[in-house]
């Protein structure tokens, strides 16, 4: 077993090479059902946020982990060629101790900001869900959700409500030349990120809040929650004349915001100064804009200068999560321990649900238009097949248990399934 990570984030890479490697919600689906494609990789979690991507595996004895990782991330992601220098890799101790540092926040771009966890948890949902975690990632996964909320509750890395979109509603306040609560807002998108920046700009005395979004009937739920006004997506330009901050995270692939768009705004505002904040990755506005006069432009990675105001202190609780991370490094080593040693009926078990997992998925690719009840009864038979085929060496294998033939049923069963590699 070979536990390995790759990965990029706001400190090995810019923006504009991370954007080329993230995955939307949809893609890390599609990743995780091409990854059945690679044999040497059991287990998966593909974690993919505006600020990282994570590709986390348990490999089965590859001899160049890095180099094989790269060259799955190249095919996921239809790379011609990879800056490797833009990419993290750690392998199993260092593994487990950076992915409890990111469940903690204390990897973020805003230390301590809270998305992180619900988003791990949602990489961890994904992959669970596409057959793609076993043994080793549901104890790894579980505990590094319960350390980050051990970290949260148990210092106060977490009391100020720091995140990327509260960042970017201080970077807007210390751009006007006017309070924020005399501020007209503009909010292209209608997801997560956008909720929150809006939760925030209220908090701030925000009055006047417009929503903007490709799908209407969301900018009009999201506007309704904060007494706001949804406008429709092709009429953006005319609205952002009377806004004094715009704040893009759409998720769209393109530029929302072009050099035409921003010059036309420009233009509709007669000198009169406008803040635009792109907390979207891909980005949602073009960064010419900001050669345009009256035009402030910020991106992501603009927001770490608002970050380092309250650094010191932030950095004062990370180190009382210290404590907690490594005692759960010790405790999964642990139990990591004992499955090296575990039952050899076990790794026989483990072995067979992955051939059951994998040759179900090529199986059902192959019949796409059977009904949800016929593809339940087919993965249901399958389970039932490799319980009963296993039921008579695992009986067999208990009764021999603790006597003198012990010894030699483990290597005939080594050699007979050919888990020397699992057991080893």
């Amino acid at each position: 077993m070979q536990l390995v990570v790759l990965g990029l984030n706001h400190r090995s890479a810019a923006v504009e090479v991370r954007e080329c490697f993230s995955f939307e919600k949809n893609e890390v689906e599609s990743a995780l059902n091409r990854l059945y494609e690679y044999e040497k990789i059991s287990e998966c979690v593909i974690l993919s946020t505006c600020n990282r991507t994570e590709i986390y595996a348990v490999l089965e004895d590859v001899q160049s982990p890095k180099a094989y990782m790269l060259d799955v991330l190249k095919h996921l992601k239809h790379a011609d060629t990879i800056d490797e220098s833009a990419f993290f890799f750690y392998e199993e101790k260092a593994c487990i101790e950076h992915l409890f540092r990111v469940s903690a926040s204390l990897d973020s771009l805003v230390l301590g900001e809270g998305q992180i966890l619900s988003q791990l948890k949602g990489a961890y949902i994904a992959a669970y869900s596409a057959g793609f975690t076993g043994t080793v990632f549901n104890i790894l996964f579980q505990r590094a959700i319960g350390v980050g909320k051990k970290v949260r509750t148990n210092t106060g890395i977490a009391n100020t409500p720091v995140s990327v979109s509260y960042t970017a509603v201080n970077l807007a306040e210390d751009s006007l030349d006017k309070p924020l609560s005399e501020a007209t807002v503009l909010i292209l998108g209608a997801g997560t990120m956008s909720e929150l920046t809006a939760t925030h700009l209220q908090a701030k005395g925000v009055k006047t809040i417009f929503v903007s979004n490709r799908t209407f009937t969301k900018a009009e739920a999201l506007a309704k929650k904060f007494n706001g006004q949804a406008i429709k997506l092709d009429h953006y330009v005319e609205q952002a004349e009377h806004a004094d901050i715009i704040i893009t995270s759409t998720g769209a692939p393109h530029y929302i915001i072009g050099e035409k768009e921003a010059k036309r705004i420009a233009a509709l505002r007669h000198g009169r100064p406008i803040v635009m904040i792109d907390i979207a990755v891909p980005r949602d506005i073009d960064p010419v804009v900001a050669n345009i006069e009256g035009v402030y432009l910020f991106n992501i990675d603009a927001l770490e200068s608002v970050v380092e105001e309250n650094k010191q202190q932030r950095e004062e609780e990370a180190k009382r999560a210290e404590p907690i991370i490594h005692e759960a490094i010790d405790e999964v080593l642990e139990k990591f321990s004992y499955l090296s040693v575990r039952p050899m009926m076990a790794l026989l078990t483990d072995k067979a649900d992955r051939i059951r997992r994998r040759e179900l998925h090529r199986a059902l690719a192959k019949l796409p238009d059977i009904s949800d009840k016929e593809r339940r009864i087919i993965d249901s038979m399958s389970r039932m097949i490799v319980r009963k085929m296993l039921r008579e060496p695992m009986i067999h294998f208990n009764e021999i248990a603790g006597t003198q033939e012990e010894g030699l049923y483990w290597d005939l069963f080594k050699d007979m399934f050919n888990l020397e590699k699992e057991g080893s």
